[in-house]
Formats: C-alpha cells, structure tokens, sequence
C-alpha cells in the first residue's frame, strides 16, 4: 500500500542518499585513479572515461530538449576540463538564453532522462522490484534471497554499471538549475494560496493518489541508484586506504 511515508519518506531518503554517496564515490574513485598513476591529468582522463556514457546522455538530453523547444544551441563538448575553482567539467552544452520556464526543462532534461534510463535498465532488466518491495516492506530476512534474484538477471554487469554512471551524472549542475528558483517559487505560491482559499482537501482527494504514485516511482529510481553507489564505495574506500599505505601517499 503506497501511503505518505512510504512515498515521501523513501524519495527524500533516495534523493539525499544518492547526492550523498555520489559526491563521496566520485572522490573515492579519483583518489584510487590518481594513487595508481601518479599523475592528476591522467587520472582525470580516466575517470572522465569511466562515466563517458553518463556524460554523454546527460549533455545529449540538454541539446535535444533545446532543439525541442526551439531554443538556439551553440557548442556542444564531452571533452573533460579543468576549471578553475578545481572542479572537473565533464561537458557542455551551450544555448542560447531564453525565458525561465523553458531554460528549466533544458536544466532538468537529464535528470528526466536519466531517472527514464535508471527505470528502464533497473526495474525491467535486472527486476530491482523484488528487492525494492523487501526493502520498502521492511522484510530483511528476504533480501538475501532477493539480492541473488537480482544478481542473477543476464548481463547484470553491464546493466549495474550503466545505473552507476547515469545516475552518477543525471543530477543538473548548478547552472542547469539557475532556471529553477521562479518556477518552485510560482508553486509555492500557487500552494499557498490554494491552502488559504481552502481548497486543499478538494485538491488532495482528486490528485492526492496520483501525485503519491509518481512520487512512489521517483523513489525507486533514486533509490536504485543509491545502493549501485553503496556497493561501490565501500570498495574503493578500501583500495583507497590499501593503496595509500602502500605508496606512503595521502590524497586530500
């Protein structure tokens, strides 16, 4: 039974978990990368490599939402840079400024894409619903069982490794949300306003349901993602830790 919690509780845990790991992954991955070859610039290449077709569908979803919404596009890179602040920028996608509610849908194009992709690669192909209906019901004593199901599914490794790197790169940067301020403000707005004239209880009853639903599905995708990150980083944590004490190195 999909109830509030159940909806709500699992997507903040989704979200915030993946946003956690994602960052701690990535640093982990980088550190392993750069202890291996002794050399940032090749380590960065590597890494950039590794998450390739992550960027690749994360760059393509801005330029075909642009095109979509006939919004001018300019150069599009899934060359790695180095910024200047430190960061890493995979790619890019430039066009043209328009208004605020199309320049959101570019920003959140990958992040659509990618949930589609983590759907479609995690719940179809290696059947992620049993294991999730074990973990959202609480019933630990059957994940064992569940997790072999799941591990079972054909090409499971080429599968779990394109969730890892779509989702590991589906999140909009910082300028793909620049966009979002007015548009969650409008709603804000437009909730608030519904909740004084008393119409919250009408609305609640008609599309309450459905809004918990496709809060529900958001919540396994972000949930998928965020245990590929889980399996993950306790490895390279690791490798990180074996490898610094071989080299004598500490990565910071």
């Amino acid at each position: 039974m999909i109830n509030e919690f159940n909806s709500l509780g699992w997507f903040l845990v989704g979200v915030i978990g993946l946003s956690v790991l994602q960052r701690r992954l990535h640093y982990e991955i980088q550190a392993v990368l750069y202890l291996l070859t002794k050399r940032i610039d090749l380590a960065l290449t590597i890494f950039s490599i590794l998450f390739l077709p992550g960027v690749v569908i994360h760059e393509l979803s801005h330029y075909l939402m642009a095109r979509l919404l006939k919004v001018p596009v300019g150069k599009f890179s899934i060359v790695p840079q180095s910024m200047a602040d430190g960061r890493l920028r995979l790619g890019y996608v430039e066009t043209a400024s328009t208004d605020f509610f199309r320049d959101a849908l570019i920003g959140a194009a990958p992040l659509i894409t990618g949930s589609v992709f983590v759907a479609y690669a995690g719940l179809v192909h290696l059947e992620f619903s049993s294991l999730w209906a074990q973990l959202s019901a609480w019933e630990l004593s059957s994940l064992t069982s569940s997790y072999a199901t799941v591990m079972n599914q054909p090409d499971f490794w080429i599968w779990f490794y394109l969730i890892f790197v779509v989702s590991s790169t589906m999140f909009p940067s910082a300028t793909d949300r620049r966009a979002w301020s007015p548009i969650l403000l409008t709603v804000g707005v437009v909730i608030a306003l519904i909740l004084i004239a008393g119409a919250g209880p009408w609305l609640w009853e008609h599309i309450g349901s459905t809004l918990l639903n496709f809060v529900y599905i958001l919540s396994q995708i972000f949930i998928i993602s965020a245990i590929a990150h889980l399996l993950l980083l306790p490895l390279f944590w690791l490798m990180r830790l074996m490898l610094s004490r071989i080299f004598r190195l500490k990565v910071i």
